[in-house]
């Protein structure tokens, strides 16, 4: 006959089995029931910010650069100036050409000098004169011819000379009445346009000048400075970049599967870490209308297809401190 202890401590044990193998067996259930579940998604992406470039129009030569990196500028905020003699001799140049196109035009308004009319008229009346003096010689010698004493040809002679004073003389009327007149409408017009094309050009080159000195095209951050003073700066090279961090975005490349989640104007938040756990809130401003590339993904073991993938842009919607161009940006779907 056993024991009552004895009996008590085998069911004892059995029990403690039981439940074991119990625990056990909802743990492994437990282990198996996650392991079926579907795992996040989690998107990776990167911030972005808009970029300036501050280039001259034209080439020359460094002369200051005002800006380091890491500087907050302001808009129209000096960045770099550049000497250039070559535009300052053009502007030389091209003053003269303004001052001399309007003194053709001055002249061409103005008209004649006094002097040069009364120049005029007295080569007018010299002429008028010569040809009175060349029609009564003619009238002698033709006197003369008809009553024989005079030959034919010194008749003739004297009546050439007679027609061509008359011919001096009316030239020279035409050219007294001319210089009073003045200059054609026609020829004021072409002067007056000179003298406007000369000023274009002088402006042409201020512009040119005033380019020399280079200002910032919009408020922002110095990120690069790429040349110094005394280096070479061709035209539209890119001597200072800037960075807007007041318009920046996070940027992603997403599968079109997952596209309906990232409709423009959708909302999300995710996750800076080089900002902590916190969470940010974006809104999707832009989904891309091309596919960048193909990640394959196979349905199932007979057949696959090529997943494309979509450029997505998302802006905080409230300012972020301390956001940085190429923090990451982790979403989890």
């Amino acid at each position: 006959m056993s024991h009552p202890l004895s009996n008590k401590m085998s069911r004892g044990k059995s029990g403690l089995l039981a439940l074991g193998l119990v625990l056990l067996a909802s743990w492994l259930g437990w282990r198996f029931w996650l392991a079926y579940q579907p795992q996040p998604i989690r998107l990776q992406g990167q911030i972005e910010a808009q970029q300036y470039a501050v280039s001259s129009k034209v080439a020359g030569r460094i002369d200051q650069v005002l800006v380091k990196k890491g500087d907050q500028l302001t808009k129209d905020q000096l960045v770099f100036t550049l000497a250039s003699p070559e535009i300052e001799a053009k502007l030389s140049q091209a003053k003269a050409g303004e001052a001399a196109a309007g003194a053709m035009a001055q002249e061409a308004e103005k008209g004649a000098r006094s002097q040069q009319i009364a120049a005029a008229k007295d080569q007018w009346q010299q002429a008028k004169a010569a040809a009175l003096l060349q029609e009564k010689t003619y009238q002698r010698i033709a006197s003369l011819h008809r009553d024989g004493v005079m030959p034919l040809q010194k008749r003739d002679e004297a009546w050439t000379a007679w027609q061509a004073a008359r011919y001096s003389e009316g030239m020279a009327w035409q050219q007294y009445q001319l210089i009073q007149e003045g200059e054609r409408e026609e020829t004021k017009l072409a002067a007056r346009e000179q003298a406007n094309m000369a000023a274009g050009s002088v402006a042409e080159v201020q512009a040119y000048l005033a380019d020399t000195r280079i200002n910032s095209p919009h408020q922002g951050e110095v990120s690069q400075v790429l040349l110094r003073s005394g280096e070479l700066a061709p035209q539209g090279f890119p001597v200072v970049t800037l960075l807007d961090m007041g318009d920046a975005w996070a940027q992603f490349h997403v599968r079109e599967d997952l596209l309906p989640r990232f409709q423009v104007g959708t909302e999300f938040e995710a996750t800076v870490p080089g900002l902590g756990e916190q969470l940010i809130r974006f809104k999707v401003t832009h989904v891309a209308v091309m596919g960048d590339f193909a990640t394959w993904r196979a349905t199932d073991t007979r057949q696959g297809f090529d997943m494309k993938s979509f450029q997505v842009e998302a802006r905080p919607l409230q300012p972020v401190a301390g956001l940085r161009v190429g923090m990451s940006v982790l979403v989890e779907l």
